[in-house]
């Protein structure tokens, strides 16, 4: 038994250590992994020691950023009817606090739901809206956002009568709510579709490189990928093509100056398999390649 609970949390690590690698997620902290052991959420190390013992309700993989992670405490026994934004079902029962590193538990469960802490700030779920708390559980933005995200570059990105905007950490309405779908910035920019194009924008909410691309994502050591057609090249901040598309999946640049690149394979259920995978540097130079 203790060598098939040992083989089961290796396999985790090593799977979430892929998920982490392959993520495009900002600011995941990773000294510790999150596993899933007969239905429970705990935490391992790198060597893939228990740390924080499986003990919270699994919903998905929650990472820790600035110190604390969302859990969740609670019963599908009883279920409100609603829908969240992923598409579960909200149980009356299930309520979401935070934990440190140690797995005590910092803010106690008290929220229809959670995100991560950025900027010293969380987006949390009370009711069916969202607002913001402090590291302490403080309310510090009432809810009143449809929908909300993380803080970056003193932004956060709400969503208000069915278009996304930006406001501070003040409150404030910086960028009026006028776009169909909107992310976190970045350099100095964020990604904003209207209509179905992607474009960018900056901190005053001028469009400075057109909505023209199938998909975009955030810029990252001055490059960001974007996608036209079926296939992801890189576009600098003017919005020229610096690596023409050519792509089928394709990750930010690092801070060595590498991206993760894969081409060919075959699509299932939304993931890429197969095909070769490696790595470009930033003139669309294979580095490193690999048959899978």
């Amino acid at each position: 038994m203790k060598m098939k609970i040992a083989a089961t949390l290796f396999i985790c690590l090593v799977f979430f250590a892929l998920i982490l690698l392959a993520s495009c997620q900002l600011k995941k902290e990773e000294s510790l992994f999150p596993v899933e052991v007969n239905g429970k959420l705990g935490y391992i190390n790198k060597t893939g020691k228990i740390v924080i013992k499986p003990q919270f309700d699994y919903n998905e993989p929650e990472w820790f950023s600035e110190g604390l992670a969302v859990v969740k405490i609670g019963s599908d026994e009883k279920e409100t009817g609603k829908i969240d934004q992923y598409g579960r079902k909200i149980p009356v029962d299930y309520k979401y606090g935070y934990i440190d590193k140690t797995g005590k538990i910092i803010i106690k469960p008290q929220f229809n739901d959670a995100g991560g802490f950025f900027e010293g700030l969380a987006s949390v779920i009370i009711g069916d809206k969202r607002g913001y708390i402090d590291k302490t559980g403080k309310i510090v933005i009432n809810p009143q956002f449809d929908d909300a995200g993380e803080f970056s570059e003193g932004l956060a990105v709400v969503k208000i009568g069915g278009k996304y905007g930006y406001i501070d950490k003040t409150e404030k309405i910086v960028i009026n709510p006028q776009f169909d779908d909107a992310w976190v910035f970045s350099e100095g920019l964020a990604v904003v579709k209207i209509g179905d194009k992607h474009g960018y924008i900056d901190k005053t909410g001028k469009i400075v490189i057109n909505p023209q691309f199938d998909y975009a994502w955030v810029f990252s050591e001055e490059l960001a990928q974007v996608k036209i057609g079926d296939k992801r090249g890189y576009i600098d901040k003017t919005g020229k093509t610096v690596i023409e598309p050519q792509f089928d999946q394709a990750g930010e640049f690092s801070k060595g100056g590498l991206a993760q690149v894969r081409i060919g394979g075959e699509w299932r259920d939304n993931v890429l398999w197969g095909g070769k995978s490696g790595y470009i540097d930033k003139t669309g130079k294979t580095v490193w390649i690999s048959t899978e």
